[in-house]
């Protein structure tokens, strides 16, 4: 089985990302999501076991996989070439694309 893999942080999961994965979902594909640990802090207010949840009640849905990785923060993503796979940037609506998961921690306050 293939996946679309989105790497992240989710500090808090919100619209826009609700949108992003559900742009792929409706591709018809399925979705692994890669929860970045960043541990518990001003910045990263969320738990893996809070971000966890909050996925699972956007999309209680076999076709998208969450793997938490605790103890590792992605910083980037390394590939050579023609590995099989690709990388694509997916373009939402302006309104989307605005909301800021830094301003909604900083609403939260």
């Amino acid at each position: 089985m293939k996946y679309s893999l989105m790497i992240g942080r989710f500090q808090p999961l919100h619209e826009g990302h609700i949108k992003l994965v559900q742009t792929v979902l409706d591709e018809g594909r399925k979705v692994c999501v890669l929860l970045r640990d960043t541990g518990k802090n001003k910045k990263n207010p969320y738990t893996l076991a809070e971000r966890t949840a909050m996925f699972r009640k956007a999309f209680p849905i076999e076709d998208i996989m969450i793997i938490a990785m605790p103890g590792l923060d992605i910083e980037e993503v390394v590939y050579g070439r023609q590995v099989g796979w690709g990388i694509r940037e997916l373009r939402l609506d302006s309104k989307t694309e605005d909301i800021s998961a830094t301003k909604i921690r900083e609403e939260l306050k």
